[in-house]
């Protein structure tokens, strides 16, 4: 029995309706996470037609494309701003950072897209997954986000499913593509998955401190200068190969619209939620790209499938029950706004703040009401 003054039917529905809107926050975080997967299905099933029908094999061109679109809308918009938020000032003060940034962004593309001509596809499903622990580890020193028994169990599980996802590829032949350097392969998914996971825990750290704006717009400057270079350099004869026709139009049309919905789109997720929840979600991408394949390409299905989204989507709800938390006050994590500017002892009097937990879930502090239970 409850000990002290009893809850009132009013308190008891306040406590009901709490919990009612948690779930409903929980199902919009996971929500939000497959609307980015499906964004990637999309990215995959363009790239798929253009290399395998047409022969158009230009991954750098394409990721110039993206880079191009977000330059335009979003450099131009910092261009225009005023003030400290203007692209000169950001520039001016934090170039070089961004400049690292868009360069493992950019490889990171590059390196799991040439990874396809070594090793087998479920090769690259697998060691694709290295992305997840190189993000925790990341976020765990330099973001300072702790993790509960839950977190590691809902990965755990998220995992699993993308191992019977494999399964299922080599049960239904579709493990096929090696060559005489898989080893060459399985390198390349490895260092692209790194950088994938050092790119994003990137991203999260910029817009939760400075903006999304920001961080795309400086994406987009210096992705398409180095995207330009390295097309320039490595594939211009490939470029020159393609049989331009209205369809081949379209194809490239469509992958640039997934890839800039993908760049605009994750950083609002990440806010919400954060890059490891975020790459959690993009496990599923798999098997919305196989599910239209077998209709589109005449895939052969396997049960296990079906039992590789559900667990991958029970791991996803098991990991966005409960609240990350950060193990430090969140003045510290904000310094990156002036790093160059002196630090102020806080007296000892004054009054401290409650930590800020960034969740799956948004913000919320960690101060809540105790029942105590008899």
């Amino acid at each position: 029995m409850l000990i002290g003054r009893p809850l009132s039917l009013g308190q008891f529905g306040n406590m009901v309706a709490a919990f009612s809107r948690g779930d409903g926050e929980m199902l919009i975080s996971v929500a939000l996470g497959q609307v980015l997967s499906l964004l990637i299905c999309g990215i995959g099933l363009t790239s798929k037609y253009l290399s395998e029908d047409f022969h158009a094999n230009t991954p750098v061109f394409q990721s110039f494309l993206n880079y191009i679109l977000l330059f335009l809308v979003y450099t131009t918009t910092l261009a225009v701003r005023q003030g400290e938020e203007n692209l000169l000032a950001i520039l001016r003060r934090r170039w070089w950072k961004y400049m690292i940034l868009g360069l493992i962004d950019l490889e990171a593309n590059y390196l799991v897209v040439k990874a396809y001509q070594y090793t087998t596809l479920t090769s690259i499903q697998l060691l694709d997954c290295f992305v997840i622990p190189v993000v925790i580890l990341l976020s765990w020193f330099f973001l300072l986000i702790r993790y509960k028994a839950v977190h590691f169990i809902g990965i755990v599980v998220c995992i699993l499913g993308m191992g019977c996802m494999a399964g299922a590829d080599v049960l239904v032949g579709r493990h096929q593509g090696a060559g005489e350097n898989k080893l060459v392969g399985d390198l390349l998914v490895l260092g692209g998955a790194t950088l994938y996971g050092i790119s994003n825990v990137w991203e999260e750290y910029i817009i939760r401190t400075l903006s999304r704006v920001e961080f795309l717009g400086m994406i987009g400057l210096f992705g398409a200068f180095f995207s330009g270079i390295q097309l320039a350099i490595m594939e211009h004869k490939e470029l020159l190969k393609v049989p331009w026709d209205w369809q081949i139009g379209l194809l490239y049309v469509g992958f640039s619209a997934c890839m800039f919905g993908l760049y605009s789109f994750m950083p609002v997720v990440i806010k919400k939620t954060s890059a490891t929840s975020v790459n959690l979600s993009l496990l599923t991408a798999d098997l919305y790209s196989l599910f239209c394949g077998l209709f589109l390409f005449h895939y052969k299905f396997s049960g296990l499938y079906l039992l590789s989204f559900f667990t991958i989507l029970i791991g996803l709800v098991l990991y966005s029950s409960t609240s990350t938390y950060i193990a430090q006050d969140p003045r510290v994590y904000k310094q990156f706004r002036n790093p160059s500017g002196p630090v102020v002892d806080l007296p000892t009097t004054a009054q401290v703040e409650p930590s800020v937990t960034y969740t799956s879930l948004g913000q919320e502090t960690e101060e809540e009401p105790h029942v105590r239970v008899a």
